[in-house]
């Protein structure tokens, strides 16, 4: 069962009052790394349980809790991309891991025949006379096509069903979609509350990996467990020290390091220098103040938001460079122009 965040108290508040009465659609949205899919379970959990507890929880002991423990409830499902099912370790019936049986990479996208799928699903009658539950995230991942056939569902929703949503940016969705869910905040938690998080997780320089992450607790957790530290540091010294003799040798190092991490550690950088020639304050990387107060006698705060903008467009192709090593190059020569 999915345990709640102690960020999520006064949400989970909130939660409640709109259970009265409950809309068809549900669009839980915020800050990458906060916990929304988890708190979006644990409504998903509470709402097909069979026993809640006093305070909405589900209660984790009946047949329903049991089922959804296992992700077989008969009144659920969830919808995500391929590859978040991969992360998840999911075998077939032979227990067999899926990723081990395909060379292809799996899709980052929701696709049509996801959303199709639960045609068949609203289509039969309810276990138990209960209500059915679907999940769907992050839900700028659909396609345009998966986009406009869960529209007709949600212009048209079945009776005795919810429709739970979660969306890191709600700019990426269309319109046609947001206009039908009732719009659901998970705020940002406090810089405290989260530190005192990562401590309890034995997170080492807890304060600057929050930082680095924009002050996410999961994100920074996530970034804690894997070996990214060594490989950002050498970026951030590059665009610390901007040229095209280093542009070249950084791209030649980091061609392994996943580009969309590049970007992401690049877009940031350019906020910390707009924001210290702007007011003084750094937010991502702090322990580089010195060197981002130099940049900022560099450059022009127009040119810094045009950078940002780039940055911004790179960002959405960078999930499939066709050569990886050209594509960080030119990210970075284009960096070290903006500072000639």
């Amino acid at each position: 069962m999915s345990a709640l965040y102690p960020w999520h108290g006064t949400a989970w508040q909130q939660w409640q009052q709109l259970r009265e009465r409950l809309p068809h659609a549900i669009l839980f949205y915020g800050a990458q790394g906060t916990g929304k899919t988890d708190f979006a379970e644990a409504c998903a959990a509470a709402l097909l349980c069979e026993t809640p507890l006093a305070d909405g929880h589900a209660c984790g002991s009946c047949i329903a809790c049991g089922w959804f423990s296992q992700y077989s409830h008969p009144d659920y499902r969830r919808v995500r991309p391929e590859a978040l099912e991969e992360e998840g370790g999911e075998t077939d019936e032979e227990g067999e891991s899926k990723k081990s049986k395909s060379t292809k990479a799996p899709s980052k996208d929701i696709k049509i025949d996801q959303v199709r799928a639960l045609g068949d699903f609203m289509n039969i009658s309810t276990h138990r006379s209960g209500m059915r539950v679907v999940l769907l995230h992050p839900a700028e991942a659909l396609n345009t096509a998966a986009a406009n056939s869960l529209l007709k569902m949600l212009e048209e929703p079945p009776p005795h069903t919810t429709f739970l949503l979660v969306s890191n940016g709600l700019d990426r969705l269309l319109p046609t979609i947001l206009s039908r869910c009732r719009k659901f905040a998970l705020p940002m938690p406090e810089r405290a509350e989260a530190l005192q998080w990562l401590a309890a997780q034995d997170v080492k320089d807890a304060e600057g990996w929050l930082a680095e992450q924009g002050g996410a607790p999961l994100a920074a957790w996530e970034a804690s467990q894997g070996d990214s530290r060594e490989a950002m540091d050498m970026l951030l010294r590059q665009l610390s020290q901007p040229s095209v003799e280093s542009a070249l040798k950084t791209a030649e190092a980091l061609q392994k390091t996943p580009v969309t991490d590049l970007v992401a550690w690049q877009q940031r950088w350019l906020y910390d220098v707009l924001s210290s020639k702007l007011s003084g304050t750094i937010r991502y990387y702090p322990r580089y103040r010195k060197e981002l107060d130099k940049l900022t006698q560099r450059v022009e705060t127009a040119t810094l938001l045009g950078a940002i903008k780039a940055v911004g467009e790179r960002r959405a192709i960078a999930d499939h460079p066709l050569a990886p090593k050209l594509f960080i190059e030119d990210m970075l020569l284009e960096y070290a122009a903006i500072f000639s």
